[in-house]
């Protein structure tokens, strides 16, 4: 028994250390696993290899799964731009500062549907490693304003200056257009004259018979072929131009036609009465909607170039926006602006933002004024120091000019949007009555109450860029072409 005693315990002990010696050889091999091999092979070798000269290169052991641990590149996540961003005070604009920018960003970019929102361009150079000028390199990386010269040339006296006698100096008429077809139609009290701008011709369209009556407003059709005539005696004449003949007299006015609109076959007549008369010249029955539009006489009224709106403008001092609807019950405008103090006469829409329009006050207010009328509300203002008669949109150069009565008497071109002065044309000696502009926007012709229609050739195309956007078009045409032969 005491031989079998020491065979259990031989046994036993045996089974021990077995045990043991796995379980420790099992956590040898879980801290080689878990341990980052080192990367240079061991200096000893070990005595397998004592006996080789070229000991085999030492394997780097895997993971059971397969992975890595990831090591970021803090060089490039930019810790400095980061704390200077949190820590810039100067970054924090007024509240009033920021709901001008989100109204001006919200006509600048109407629908971002075709806006790219994400920029990606390359990143500023990392400053050198242990430069601690960061902050400042990064504060210093605005945009500066461009320090080139404005070099476009603008001249301030008039290409041409023509004769006017006994133009009626009213404020509140609009005496002058310049058709698509180049002729410019000019009211003199009871006569009425086209000059044609290409060959200088001047021809006298009509004569009224009385001697009390006189044509306050003029105004031609899209296509240059029909010229409407307001009148004194509360009518509105239609002419055919090419055949030099009166077509139809359109009545419904119980006063004075002093402002006048074509939106595709329908014109648009204000009166003193405050009343504004929509008119379909296909029909016989032409007058299709009325507006009660202003307490007092309609001085102002322009069609949107999309033909969505009407704006108009009375001597109350208001400015409203009118939908299209053709009615003669009562009709609700879409906006109503009170802020200028005195009548509003100069009223214009921007030809590239449909929903921006600029309107200016009388020599009360003597403002220039911008407006949203996709959200109803005022984007900007500026005082000209004098009475505001017209206002013209330039799509080239995308800036405005203005004219002006008492007391500069001059014509006035503003960069927009900053509204930067760029030039002042001066040469008239009472107020301007009047602006148009030539059928491809280079040519700005005013008529004064000096007796006095000047052409100013303010808005010329840059030939460089005119011969660039030329091939362009010859480029354009020559591929429909092939086109349309194939």
């Amino acid at each position: 028994s005491s031989v079998v005693n020491a065979v259990n315990t031989s046994v036993l002990s045996t089974s021990v250390l077995l045990n043991s010696s796995h379980n420790i050889s099992a956590c040898q091999a879980s801290i080689s696993i878990n341990k980052t091999p080192s990367k240079t092979p061991r200096k000893t070798p070990g005595k397998h290899n004592r006996g080789h000269k070229n000991p085999a290169k030492q394997t780097t052991p895997v993971g059971r799964n397969g992975g890595d641990r990831f090591i970021p590149n803090r060089q490039k996540m930019q810790f400095e731009l980061a704390n200077y961003m949190l820590n810039n005070q100067e970054n924090q604009e007024d509240v009033e500062n920021t709901e001008y920018r989100a109204l001006l960003d919200g006509q600048l970019c109407p629908d971002l549907a075709n806006f790219r929102i994400l920029s990606c361009s390359d990143k500023a150079p990392a400053a050198p490693e242990g430069h601690g000028g960061n902050r400042v390199l990064y504060s210093a990386s605005k945009q500066l304003p461009s320090a080139k010269k404005y070099a476009r040339y603008i001249p301030k006296t008039a290409e041409r200056i023509l004769d006017c006698p006994d133009i009626r100096d009213d404020f509140y008429l609009n005496l002058m257009d310049w058709s698509s077809t180049n002729l410019l139609v000019v009211c003199l009290k009871g006569q009425v004259y086209t000059w044609d701008a290409s060959s200088g011709e001047v021809d006298q369209l009509l004569e009224l018979p009385s001697p009390a009556e006189y044509v306050c407003s003029a105004s031609w059709g899209g296509d240059g072929s029909y010229l409407a005539l307001g009148t004194s005696d509360s009518q509105v004449h239609l002419w055919d131009i090419r055949q030099r003949k009166r077509l139809r007299v359109l009545q419904g006015h119980t006063s004075r036609v002093c402002s006048l609109g074509w939106n595709g076959h329908v014109l648009s007549s204000g009166a003193r009465s405050g009343y504004v008369h929509h008119h379909d010249v296909r029909v016989p029955q032409h007058h299709v909607g009325t507006l009660e539009a202003h307490q007092q006489e309609v001085c102002g009224l322009k069609w949107a170039p999309d033909g969505r709106s009407l704006a108009t403008g009375g001597n109350d001092n208001l400015l409203r926006v009118w939908p299209t609807t053709m009615s003669h019950g009562a009709v609700q405008p879409l906006h109503s602006f009170t802020e200028h103090q005195a009548a509003v006469k100069a009223i214009a829409w921007c030809p590239w933002q449909p929903n921006l329009l600029a309107s200016g006050g009388g020599t009360a207010d003597r403002c220039i004024r911008f407006w949203s009328c996709s959200m109803g509300t005022q984007l900007n203002s500026i005082d000209t120091g004098s009475q505001v008669s017209s206002l013209l949109w330039s799509d080239e150069y995308k800036e405005i000019i203005s004219g002006h009565g008492f007391s500069k008497y001059e014509l006035s071109i503003w960069k927009y949007p900053s509204m930067r002065k760029v030039a002042e044309l001066t040469g008239h000696t009472a107020r301007v009555l009047g602006m148009c502009l030539s059928p491809d926007g280079t040519m700005v012709a005013s008529v004064g109450g000096d007796e006095t229609l000047r052409i100013w050739n303010c808005f010329a195309v840059d030939p460089a860029k005119k011969r660039q956007q030329k091939l362009g078009r010859n480029a354009t045409a020559s591929t429909i072409f092939r086109q349309s032969i194939r």
